[in-house]
């Protein structure tokens, strides 16, 4: 019969909680029930096995054999003391559950014998030149004799070679069950250096608290050492109550340190009335925790492209983030790193586990991610073991000035099926590890910092469930565009510009509204058209200071090299846009051009009904020029390829601008504009009427369009073009906006109906 029990003392937080879980599937499955299985249940873990609730409980307290955590590696583990409270009575034991550790510690003290007799070899070979009573001619005869040299020489090697070795040998001549503990407290790399997962500290201890030391010493408060049977003690039977089902406890243990995976019970200050107090918590939690993180098991692997941490072999581990939780800061930075433990809701045998465990290394593409944000992407893109309901992210942080604590940082949920945009983040791989370089810099303003912060936080909020969001994606373009704008200012520029973006990024972004479809249009306008639909002559060059391939920034010395053509500051989006068509008119003309050098890209301009509300003032420009600028940095061969095959929507055109507007629009056109009659208007756009528009003259502005559409052949009703001079310098802004050639006959028509109106359909 299979009973299902609800573990109520297991919860994906604490992590300490969390790895009890893990030990209880882990000792049930290896020692009692090979099939039992384990699941998330929301914030409860479920447990499948053949044992009932009392079977269960008669286990722990009556067969559980301790997993043998023995780290002779540390001074703290006991190996050094001749009467060690915690390892002592556990080698002395006498119990056959206590076998496989008496094992594992009788290993360890094979080879730290061997380093002792070395030792003593040493000090042997010495004595001999400090015997008493001999001369001091006869001790400097005996110290410089080559016989004594050569045998104190060998000696010293032996030891440090032994001692050096200690590890390596170990990892070698280990088997059985200590060397999985060993495999979970350190990897070892080809070099053979150890490097130490931060979920154990530094290979099993935490500054002065020695994990294994502490175990034995837990497993002496549950259980009579000294007996033949390795009984449980009194209380012990409330502790296994604890672990499974959360009963209260009445016997806790007061004064008893808990490491970092339960920071509230921790101790110190504000742990109990009074301003200090020390940590009370169930014997049983601290060995079932330690128990759970063999199923951490490290390994060395290609899979995992180089070891240039212990990150790099642990288990959903990542580099520290100061970035998307609340109390983020980028002194976090400087910690051991995040783990994100799983959660899965399929129940699961412990071998299953453990299998997901070992390759449980998320990726993107076929590269193991090193980041949180990149470890999110995985999540949110099915790049993880399929089975894993979420993750609870945990970062090892100091806090309070104490020792590194197990701080629970958030839950990421794993997509049920692969978002169609997550793949744009990839654009900005490289480029992230460069402007974080950046902003870690020891001479990074402040301002960076925070900007690149703000960054990660909108990626973050993107990945976390929030995709499909436009707003969120927007959140992205916007902040790429405030890093580029520090960057213009000398702060972080070796970062080099944002990166060519792919067109997804606009379906993402997309919320619909005209500020979106104003940017659009304004960011991807050119000089010129190719004969592929691309324009020429980009504009993001009067935004950034950009070589000749407009890839990288363009610099002088030890700055940015801020050419004439830089026009555009990103302070108000009305002076950007002004500032935009008056330089093109002056390029234009130094180069023998007429007309305004400004065309649209293939499905991106301005509709009539947004110019209109542009033109009255319904459009945010500032938030337009943002997204704009983010915008430039789409790839416009890609969007070439891209928009023949999608349509982007436009508005109906209910509204149109007023008469004088589409008078001075004619008269700054890119192009001639052929009717099918077989008139042509042909006008070269005069940079007086933009200089007027731009100073509030739309009276004289008008005039000047008038008078040139008059001698164009263009019959213009319209006797006054009067405007206020705000109005006049939306209507010079609204001239950055490029329109079709369609969108301009029906301007034309509009203002001289004999000039034949284009079919509606065109």
């Amino acid at each position: 019969m299979i009973h299902v029990h609800y573990l109520d003392g297991c919860a994906p937080t604490p992590l300490a909680h969390y790895l009890k879980a893990l030990g209880i599937l882990r000792l049930v499955a290896e020692q009692a029930d090979p099939e039992a299985r384990g699941w998330w249940d929301g914030d409860r873990f479920r447990l499948a096995t053949t044992l009932g609730a009392k079977e269960i409980e008669s286990f722990f307290l009556h067969d559980y054999q301790p997993t043998p955590l023995v780290s002779p590696w540390n001074k703290g583990a006991g190996f050094f003391n001749k009467k060690d409270p915690g390892l002592s009575p556990v080698q002395e034991s006498k119990g056959d559950r206590f076998a496989a550790f008496r094992s594992g510690i009788s290993a360890s003290r094979e080879r730290l014998n061997k380093i002792s007799r070395a030792d003593q070899k040493v000090r042997d070979i010495k004595k001999k030149a400090k015997m008493p009573g001999i001369s001091a001619a006869e001790r400097n005869r005996i110290k410089n004799s080559e016989d004594y040299k050569s045998q104190l020489r060998e000696a010293e090697k032996e030891f440090k070679q032994l001692k050096s070795r200690l590890i390596a040998d170990l990892q070698l001549s280990w088997r059985g069950q200590h060397r999985e503990w060993m495999d979970a407290a350190m990897v070892l790399g080809d070099d053979g250096v150890p490097k130490f997962p931060a979920l154990l500290g530094t290979g099993g201890n935490d500054g002065r608290f020695d994990f294994t030391n502490n175990f034995m010493k837990r497993l002496g408060e549950v259980f009579a050492l000294n007996s033949n049977e390795g009984k449980p003690q009194p209380a012990a039977p409330a502790w296994v109550r604890g672990i499974l089902w959360n009963t209260p406890v009445p016997g806790n243990i007061s004064g008893q340190p808990v490491g970092q995976y339960l920071p509230g019970m921790a101790g110190g200050a504000n742990n109990a009335n009074g301003p200090d107090a020390d940590s009370l918590v169930n014997p049983l939690d601290f060995i079932m925790m330690l128990e759970g993180t063999i199923a951490f098991r490290s390994s060395a692997s290609r899979r995992f492209e180089s070891l240039e941490s212990s990150r790099a072999a642990t288990p959903f581990a990542v580099n520290a983030c100061g970035a998307a939780y609340p109390s983020a800061s980028t002194d976090d930075e400087g910690a051991r790193g995040e783990q994100w433990m799983p959660l899965w809701s399929q129940p699961s045998t412990y071998k299953e586990l453990r299998r997901l465990l070992a390759e449980g290394r998320a990726q993107i593409s076929s590269k193991a991610v090193r980041e949180p944000l990149d470890l999110a992407r995985a999540v949110k893109r099915l790049g993880v073991a399929r089975g894993i309901k979420s993750f609870q992210r945990y970062g090892y942080i100091e806090r309070n000035g104490q020792s590194n604590l197990a701080v629970p940082l958030g839950r990421f949920d794993v997509a049920n099926q692969a978002s169609d945009y997550m793949a744009c983040i990839d654009d900005l791989d490289l480029w992230l590890r460069h402007l974080r370089r950046e902003a870690r810099d020891k001479n990074a303003t402040a301002r960076l910092r925070q900007v690149e912060k703000s960054l990660v936080d909108a990626l973050f909020t993107v990945t976390a469930g929030h995709s499909q969001d436009p707003d969120c994606w927007q959140g992205v373009l916007s902040q790429l565009a405030e890093i580029e704008a520090i960057m213009r200012q000398g702060t972080g520029h070796d970062a080099q510009p944002v990166p060519l973006l792919r067109p997804e990024w606009v379906v993402a972004s997309n919320d619909k509204t005209r500020e979106f479809r104003l940017a659009l249009a304004f960011a991807l306008q050119g000089g010129g058209c190719e004969k592929s639909g691309i324009p020429g002559d980009p504009i993001r060059r009067h935004w950034l200071p950009l070589d000749q391939k407009q890839r990288r920034f363009a610099t002088s010395g030890n700055g940015l090299d801020m050419h004439s053509d830089v026009v555009m500051h990103g302070r108000r989006g009305l002076d950007d846009a002004i500032a935009l068509v008056q330089r093109r008119l002056v390029e234009a003309s130094q180069h023998g051009g007429r007309h305004l050098p400004l065309n649209a890209a293939r499905q991106a301009f301005a509709s009539i009904a947004d110019l209109t509300a542009l033109l009255t003032g319904g459009v945010d420009l500032d938030r337009t020029l943002v997204l704009a600028r983010a915008f430039m940095a789409l790839d416009h061969k890609a969007w070439a390829a891209w928009s023949k095959k999608y349509t982007m929507e436009q508005p109906h055109d209910s509204e149109w601008p007023d008469d004088p507007w589409l008078a001075i629009r004619l008269c700054t056109l890119p192009w001639p504009l052929r009717m099918k009659s077989g008139f042509e208007l042909d006008i070269g756009a005069d940079p007086a009427l933009v200089r007027r528009l731009a100073t509030g003259d739309a009276t004289t502005a008008f005039v000047i369009a008038s008078r040139r559409l008059r001698a164009a052949g263009v019959r213009c009703t319209i006797r006054s073009g009067a405007a206020p001079p705000e109005t006049a310098r939306l209507w010079a802004a609204a001239l950055a906006f490029p329109i079709t050639e369609t969108t301009a006959k029906r301007f034309l028509s509009h203002l001289d109906p004999s000039k034949e109106r284009p079919c509606p359909s065109t």
